[in-house]
């Protein structure tokens, strides 16, 4: 199966030797996004950084061809649960039900001394266009029809 990496300007570059996003087929895997800007800039507090993980998360989504209404599955890493909550009313700002499946843990530490990190899973829809490719692989899949 072929893999294509997926890379958001409006989203941080990796802080390692990994892709924002990898897409297999209709399935997009979109690595952990801490609450860094696009420059690289952590705001202070889980609020902020939640907002700004979320919107990582959209950009990355968006550039797969994508949106968070085709996310089914959240991975979330908080460096306090006791924050559990105050995420949970953010989440519902980007979110609508069906809300997608998520799991939620604590961790020692996170990147950058951050306070939240948050990975997903996309399902684009059958008829997406690649997005490395666009509107020639949908042209190209349709030519003769």
């Amino acid at each position: 199966m072929k893999k294509t990496a997926v890379h958001s300007d409006q989203a941080p570059a990796a802080l390692g030797p990994y892709s924002q996003g990898i897409r297999a087929g209709d399935t997009v895997y979109i690595s952990g996004q801490l609450g860094l800007d696009a420059a690289g800039k952590l705001p202070d507090g889980v609020e902020a950084q939640a907002h700004q993980a979320f919107r990582n998360i959209r950009a990355i989504a968006q550039a797969a061809g994508g949106d968070l209404d085709g996310i089914v599955k959240l991975t979330l890493l908080m460096a306090d649960l006791a924050d559990f909550a105050k995420v949970n009313d953010i989440m519902t700002t980007y979110f609508a039900a069906p809300y997608p499946a998520r799991a939620t843990y604590q961790v020692a530490a996170l990147p950058k001394a951050a306070r939240i990190e948050v990975e997903a899973v996309l399902v684009l829809a059958s008829n997406a266009p690649d997005a490395q490719t666009g509107w020639r692989e949908t042209f190209d899949a349709t030519k003769g029809a």
